[in-house]
C-alpha cells in the first residue's frame, strides 16, 4: 500500500476508535500498536515500552506534575475564593467591576496553576454564584469565566506550552515569556468587553425600572471602605509573590523549569499550611489525589501520543504529509491559514495536548520553511486552541462550567461564550500585523532568538 493509502487508513481508523468512546489515551496507543503490527517489523512490538519510555525521557516533561500539584495545591484550598474576592473589593467601583475582576482573577490563577479546567473550576465556583447575585446574565457569567479560564493554557506555566517546546525543540523560557504579551492582550480584550456588555444589560435592566418594573439586582451598588479592601490583602498577597519568585527563578536562570515547578509545588503547600491550616493528612488527600489523577492522564495521553507519532514517522506518513503541504505552494500566509484551520477543527474533538503532540511533525517543517518564527507561531497556536476550550462541541471549559453552575443552561453557556471566541480571533489577527506583542519581551530579556 502507497504511504498515502496508510496515512489515509491511518486517519481514519483514529477517527473510528475516537469516536467509540474510547478514552485519548489508549485510542492513539491503540491504532498506533496495531499499525506497528500490521507495517512495522515484527520486532518493533517488543519495543514499545522502549520507544514510550525514550520518546517521554525529556527533563521538561517532568515539570508537568510539579506544576500539576502547585495548581492543586492552590485550587483545592480557598486561595482562588480569596483572589476573587480581593479583586472585586478593588475593582468595585469600574463599570462591571465585578465582571473585571473575575477576568483578572482567572488571569493570576492561570498564572499560578497553569490549568484552564482548575482556573475554570477554582474562580468560577465563587465568581459565578456572586455574578448572578448582582444580577449578571447566566450567558454572560459563564462567558467570562470560561473564557478567563481559557488564559491557563496562554500564561505561564502553561503545561501546553511545555509540550509545544518539547515538540517543538525550543526554549521553554522564550517560549513562556512570548505569552505574557498576548496574555495581557487578551485580558484586556476581555475586561473591555465585561465592560461593554455591563454597561448594556445594566441599561436594559434601568429602562425597564424606569417604566415602572422590578428593580433588578444589576442596579445595586456595592460598596467598600479603604480598611476593607486592605483588610482581604494578606492572604493573597503571599501566593502573588510565589508566582513573582518562580517567575524570578525561571527568567532569572536561577533554575532550571523543573526546579522550578517543584520549587513552587513546595511553597504552595507550606503557604496553604500557613494560611489556611491545610497540613494534616485528611487535608492534603484531595489535593494528592487530584495531582496523581490528573498528571496520570496528562502522562498517559503524552505517551501514547509521541508513540502515535512515532509510528507516523516510521511509516513516513508525517514526512509525506509535510512534502504535500510544501508542494501546494501556498502562499505564506494561506499556508498559515490553512493549518489554523485544521487546528480549530481538530478543537472540536481533541484537546490541546493531543493537537499539539499529534500535528508537529506535520505542520512545523513547511512553516519553518516559509520562515515563521516558531516561537511566535507555538503562542499563535495556543490561542487558536483556547477557542477549542469555549466552542461546541466539545469544548472542556463549557462542560467544568456546567459542573459549576449546572442551574445555567447549556445553551446559554455556548451563546455567552461566542462573543470571547471572536475577540481571540481578533487576537490573532492583532498578532500576525503586530508579531512584536508576542516577540518584543524574550528577546528583550533572552536575547534574539538565532534559530528561528
Amino acid at each position: 500500500m502507497s504511504v498515502f493509502g496508510i496515512g489515509l487508513a491511518y486517519g481514519i481508523a483514529t477517527l473510528v476508535v475516537m469516536f467509540s468512546g474510547m478514552p485519548i489515551a489508549f485510542a492513539l496507543g491503540a491504532v498506533a500498536v496495531v499499525f506497528m503490527g500490521i507495517y512495522m517489523p515484527a520486532a518493533s512490538l517488543d519495543t514499545v515500552t522502549q520507544n514510550v519510555y525514550e520518546e517521554m525521557a525529556s527533563i521538561t516533561l517532568l515539570s508537568i506534575p510539579l506544576f500539576i500539584l502547585k495548581g492543586a495545591a492552590i485550587g483545592k484550598s480557598r486561595a482562588g475564593q480569596d483572589l476573587y474576592s480581593a479583586l472585586h473589593a478593588w475593582l468595585h467601583r469600574v463599570p462591571g467591576g465585578l465582571g473585571v475582576a473575575n477576568v483578572f482573577a482567572c488571569a493570576l490563577f492561570a498564572a499560578m496553576a497553569g490549568s484552564s479546567p482548575a482556573t475554570c473550576s477554582a474562580i468560577g465556583s465563587a465568581g459565578i454564584p456572586e455574578m448572578r447575585k448582582r444580577g449578571y446574565s447566566g450567558g454572560f457569567a459563564a462567558g467570562i469565566i470560561a473564557a478567563g479560564g481559557t488564559l491557563g493554557i496562554l500564561l505561564p506555566p502553561s503545561i501546553t506550552m511545555i509540550l509545544f517546546a518539547v515538540a517543538a525543540e525550543k526554549s521553554l523560557g522564550r517560549l513562556f515569556l512570548a505569552g505574557i504579551g498576548p496574555g495581557l492582550l487578551l485580558v484586556s480584550l476581555f475586561g473591555v468587553y465585561a465592560v461593554i456588555r455591563f454597561r448594556q444589560e445594566y441599561a436594559a435592566a434601568e429602562a425597564i425600572y424606569k417604566n415602572g418594573g422590578p428593580e433588578a439586582a444589576i442596579l445595586a451598588r456595592d460598596e467598600y471602605t479603604l480598611a476593607e479592601r486592605f483588610s482581604v490583602l494578606p492572604r493573597v498577597i503571599p501566593f502573588v509573590l510565589l508566582l513573582t519568585g518562580v517567575m524570578i527563578a525561571l527568567y532569572g536562570g536561577y533554575a532550571t523549569p523543573s526546579e522550578t515547578a517543584g520549587l513552587g509545588g513546595l511553597l504552595a503547600l507550606a503557604l496553604i499550611a500557613a494560611i489556611y491550616s491545610v497540613w494534616r493528612p485528611s487535608d492534603l488527600a484531595p489535593i494528592l489525589k487530584s495531582t496523581i489523577r490528573e498528571s496520570t492522564m496528562l502522562m498517559m495521553i503524552i505517551g501514547m501520543s509521541l508513540l502515535y507519532s512515532y509510528v507516523m514517522s516510521y511509516l513516513h506518513i508525517s514526512q509525506s504529509a509535510a512534502e504535500s503541504v510544501v508542494a501546494m505552494h501556498l502562499p505564506r500566509w494561506g499556508l498559515l491559514f490553512a493549518i489554523l484551520v485544521m487546528v480549530v477543527v481538530l478543537g472540536f474533538f481533541l484537546p490541546p495536548v493531543s493537537i499539539i503532540l499529534m500535528t508537529a511533525p506535520i505542520i512545523l517543517p513547511p512553516l519553518r520553511a516559509a520562515n515563521f518564527d516558531i516561537i511566535w507561531f507555538g503562542v499563535v497556536m495556543t490561542i487558536v486552541m483556547e477557542m477549542g476550550l469555549i466552542h461546541p462541541p466539545v469544548g472542556l471549559n463549557i462542560f467544568v462550567i456546567r459542573n459549576v453552575a449546572p442551574d445555567i443552561p447549556l445553551r446559554e453557556v455556548i451563546w455567552g461564550t461566542l462573543p470571547f471566541v471572536l475577540l481571540m480571533m481578533l487576537a490573532v489577527l492583532l498578532l500576525c500585523f503586530v508579531p512584536g506583542i508576542s516577540t518584543a519581551l524574550p528577546d528583550l530579556v533572552m536575547g534574539p532568538d538565532g534559530s528561528r
